[in-house]
């Protein structure tokens, strides 16, 4: 157990790093420990049952990091393992825990962001067909239409280093017209997986002038300003010393290469093996 008390920050892999560094830039004084679980990665194909129980392996080593909270930053674990996670699982092993996803705190305010009330989604195979996000949206913004899409080649390109070769752009053109092509009022589109962001500049390239195109980062960490504020008996058990960890359960010089790109700094991270 540590002596420390972070806020534990979770992704299958090297994505949750985008979200990580908006929350970060944020929230300085708090310490984290980040965990990218790249020995089993990617979570996107795999089913419910072992998208949770790879999740929950996972959060339970938070625990025993000494973490109070985790943030799930990973659209797959969200939309697959975090309801069950909430509702089943802390009420029996950990009710003084938090557990916390990155679809709810992006539904709440994405309707914010379209004149036209048409949304394109784009995410793995995973989160599309969990159909979360229409679901989140429609709970806030009834008026939205959501438009979803799989983009299962974007993934790849950016952890093999090719988002910004030419090779890239053809998958990049491919997934965004056939978006468009389902609604030609959608002036708004989400981001649904932490990889994408690395792929924002030939993103834009693509589209039409004015549509707007929506990460995921910020959005998530105003969300935990805002509930740490509300929820103070949360924020005074995590520790403050700006200290950050990073761990992997892969090998540790490829998670701190590619990491580095993600985070926008230097890494060094630690070998886990729990599973």
């Amino acid at each position: 157990m540590n002596s420390t008390r972070p806020i534990g920050i979770f992704d299958s892999g090297y994505g949750g790093l985008t979200v990580f560094k908006s929350i970060a830039a944020l929230l300085p004084q708090y310490d984290y420990v980040y965990l990218g679980d790249n020995g089993r990665a990617p979570y996107g194909n795999r089913s419910f049952e072992t998208v949770h129980e790879y999740t929950l392996e996972c959060v339970e080593w938070f625990f025993s990091m000494g973490c109070p909270l985790v943030i799930l930053a990973c659209n797959t674990a969200s939309a697959k393992a975090l309801r069950n996670i909430q509702q089943l699982d802390l009420p029996r092993t950990a009710p003084d825990k938090r557990v916390l996803g990155v679809i709810r705190p992006t539904a709440e305010v994405i309707g914010n962001y379209t004149k036209t009330n048409s949304v394109g989604v784009l995410g793995t195979k995973g989160t599309i067909n969990s159909g979360s996000y229409e679901i989140e949206i429609h709970k806030f913004f009834p008026q939205v239409k959501v438009h979803s899409l799989a983009c299962p080649m974007w993934v790849p390109l950016v952890e093999y280093g090719e988002y910004q070769s030419s090779g890239a752009d053809y998958f990049i053109q491919k997934y965004l017209d056939a978006l468009l092509s389902k609604d030609s009022s959608i002036d708004t589109i989400l981001l649904a997986c932490t990889h994408y962001p690395l792929l924002m500049d030939k993103i834009c390239k693509y589209l039409p002038e004015g549509i707007k195109v929506v990460a995921q980062g910020d959005i998530v960490a105003n969300s935990l300003a805002d509930y740490l504020h509300r929820h103070t008996e949360i924020a005074q058990l995590i520790s403050q010393t700006g200290h950050t960890s990073f761990h992997t359960t892969d090998d540790t010089a490829d998670f701190d290469a590619q990491g580095s790109i993600f985070f926008g700094r230097e890494i060094k991270s630690r070998n886990e093996h729990f599973f």
